[in-house]
């Protein structure tokens, strides 16, 4: 015998252009939750990167700093203070700020991030940094961000071809010395490591005395929450105690709630979520009003209630799913398009693909529900 094929699919593909309009519509509905979820990802993500490669355990901050696009310093003697601690094993001043960086081809000048340190300890955990240390304590010497956007000239292939690459920042002259790799993010196009001294080269305007972010090193086995309560409790409270994993949340915490770009991105999902539901609504509304007759008819050979809400929602699970694969098909080559334009990291994740999914099913599933309404009406008597 062959086997059964499922009412709901024989309804489905019985019109061949309301299923594919239909799908259609489930595609363009899932791609736009994939654009708006992976640029906030992107968002949440490139702006951490630089919390996530600090090589320590413990994180000072000025109590008014909101995150690295708005920084405030303070006295290094807070974080000097730390050492008083037995399980304190170093501390690490960085020093942080934007200026202008002019392209050396075309002579445009673009806003870049450059942090300074003390070349004598690495501190980021970056491709590229630890080997060109020595290469810092040259005077007026950088290391280039290989993966900033190309507004900033061809740096990384002039330096990779062995040309001498020099530019200008805050009308100084500087030399790059060597490539590293920290990424673009939406606080910053660019970005340079230099040494502290090098730093206040180029920040005339800066106190040497006051610093941006302190990287306190525990000793081997000590507890970096335990640490941490305790320079609480021990420094002024003019500076912000963190571990390393609640300062990276710090820093996504204030792109989700304290900037209008997370609030725009989460509702632009929630948008492609209601524009799915009222298409597939549409459609299966359409489906149930032309077939009105034969589920009457169903209704009066002794066919429930039930099993006709179990086709609609059938219905709705097949366009849940077939309409997913083109649209996740689709959201992979945006990716790749919009990775490339804008050099964030735009990643497809299982964990996103799982969650656009699930959406999916339950926005059909919704739509499904709202449509069935209308077999209430399907009343055996109306066709005899």
């Amino acid at each position: 015998m062959s086997p059964k094929i499922p009412l709901s699919w024989l309804q489905l593909t019985r019109e061949k252009t309301r299923l594919a309009v239909a799908l259609s519509g489930i595609a363009f509905a899932d791609i736009l939750m994939f654009m708006q979820l992976g640029f906030r990802d992107a968002l949440y993500y490139s702006n951490v990167r630089m919390h996530s490669s600090l090589i320590g355990d413990v994180v000072l901050i000025n109590s008014q700093s909101n995150a690295v696009l708005s920084m405030k310093t303070f006295s290094q003697r807070r974080l000097y203070k730390a050492l008083d601690l037995p399980q304190v094993k170093s501390v690490h001043p960085i020093y942080l700020d934007y200026t202008s960086w002019r392209n050396p081809v075309t002579g445009r000048p673009r806003s870049i991030l450059i942090f300074g340190m003390n070349p004598e300890v690495n501190v980021f955990n970056l491709p590229g940094v630890e080997e060109n240390l020595d290469k810092l304590k040259l005077p007026d010497v950088v290391l280039y961000d290989r993966s900033s956007r190309t507004e900033y000239g061809p740096i990384a292939d002039s330096f990779n071809q062995g040309e001498l690459v020099t530019a200008e920042v805050r009308r100084r002259k500087v030399k790059v010395a060597g490539l590293f790799t920290l990424g673009a993010s939406f606080g910053a196009d660019g970005n340079l490591i230099t040494s502290d001294v090098n730093f206040f080269r180029i920040f005339t305007n800066r106190q040497r005395g006051l610093i941006d972010i302190g990287i306190i090193k525990l000793k081997s086995g000590a507890d970096a929450n335990q640490v941490a309560q305790q320079l609480r409790s021990y420094l002024p409270t003019d500076v912000n105690v963190f571990t390393k994993a609640e300062f990276i949340d710090f820093e996504r915490n204030y792109w989700a709630s304290s900037t209008a770009i997370g609030f725009i991105f989460t509702l632009g999902t929630i948008m492609g979520f209601i524009v799915g539901t009222v298409i597939v609504y549409q459609i299966l509304y359409t489906e149930v009003t032309d077939h009105l007759s034969e589920y009457a008819t169903l209704k009066a050979i002794g066919y429930t209630q039930n099993y006709l809400l179990v086709v609609i929602l059938q219905e709705a699970f097949l366009l849940a799913v077939i309409g997913y694969l083109p649209g996740f098909a689709c959201a992979l080559f945006l990716y790749h398009v919009a990775r490339d334009a804008t050099l964030l990291p735009i990643i497809m994740s299982y964990d996103r693909a799982i969650m656009v999914i699930v959406l999916t099913i339950l926005m059909c599933f919704i739509s499904g529900m709202i449509a069935i309404r209308k077999l209430s009406s399907a009343d055996p008597a109306d066709i005899f």
